[in-house]
């Protein structure tokens, strides 16, 4: 059984880092938190208090949120790179722009690690089940000698290529829709509640739509009409932070996002309004145009 390592104990490393504990897997975690090193503690797992600690890791799990962090964990001084042995795999499941990804390739040279390029989808409750889709870039057979850490944590996961920055890419074209989807759910809500239309007969005539009628419309729909505005684990800044990444993304090929562009606008005026709120907190701010609450 592998020695797995988890660096970034936030709610999506943490979630995991649970799921490679009952996978069987002996899981030692990194977080600049010290409470969250005790969080892993009290699931069964060993926190470290640096870097130093993961060096006998035949894998480790990168989920932080920047770039820049991940280069720093991977090859700043102290980094992965220095610590573990030849032949560990070292698993970047942040969401990080694909020039990024392979800045960080390219520092691996001739270390004799291997790399995956694997970010994530499914949020918060998708790392605690398990369920998350990965979108894994990586030579081919480091992709299946990682099979059973992967598969660990993940449900759908799909091979997107063998070159660094492939995975992100995927990630970056994801995150475009997901993000105009989100735009499209809080403006039709802000919009019949400001008509006059209870949010039980928008929830309910959208949910017979099969536009709508999904899982991803209906739990945001529901936190929007419960008020439920933070700590939902789906932060604001995560999601403009990806949709600043789509961008940078269609700026590099040339290509012209209208809708995207006008997401992450909405995105960023709710940030500026709202910086501690989760992505419905943005229906916050639509409402402040018509002065009427989406609720039940």
């Amino acid at each position: 059984m592998k020695n797995v390592a988890v660096v970034g104990l936030g709610n999506m490393g943490m979630g995991m880092a649970k799921n490679l504990l009952a996978a069987g897997f002996p899981v030692t975690g990194f977080d600049l938190r010290p409470e969250r090193g005790q969080l892993l503690e009290d699931l069964g797992g060993k926190p470290a208090a640096s870097l130093a600690d993961l060096a006998g890791a035949d894998a480790v799990f990168v989920m932080v949120m920047t770039g820049a962090q991940v280069m720093d964990v991977v090859a700043g001084a102290g980094g992965l790179a220095q610590r573990l042995s030849a032949g560990a795999t070292i698993i970047v499941s942040a969401t990080i722009q694909p020039a990024e990804m392979r800045a960080v390739a390219e520092a691996l040279t001739g270390t004799g690690l291997h790399l995956i390029d694997s970010p994530v989808s499914g949020g918060q409750f998708g790392a605690e089940a398990g369920a998350l889709t990965m979108m894994v870039a990586a030579d081919a057979a480091v992709f299946a000698d990682n099979q059973d850490a992967l598969r660990a944590v993940g449900k759908d996961i799909f091979h997107v290529g063998e070159e660094a920055g492939m995975g992100q890419t995927v990630k970056a074209a994801l995150q475009a829709l997901i993000g105009v989807s989100f735009v499209g759910i809080f403006e039709s809500l802000a919009l019949g509640a400001a008509a006059g239309i209870k949010g039980e007969t928008l929830f309910e005539v959208f949910s017979s739509t099969h536009v709508a009628n999904t899982p991803f419309f209906k739990n945001c729909a529901q936190l929007i009409m419960e008020r439920k505005f933070e700590d939902t684990g789906s932060h604001i800044a995560t999601m403009h932070k990806d949709l600043g990444i789509s961008m940078a993304l269609a700026h590099e090929k040339g290509m012209p996002l209208f809708a995207t562009s006008a997401a992450f606008e909405l995105f960023q005026a709710g940030i500026s309004r709202f910086p501690e709120g989760d992505n419905w907190a943005i229906v916050k701010l639509l409402e402040e145009f018509s002065g009427k609450e989406v609720h039940w």
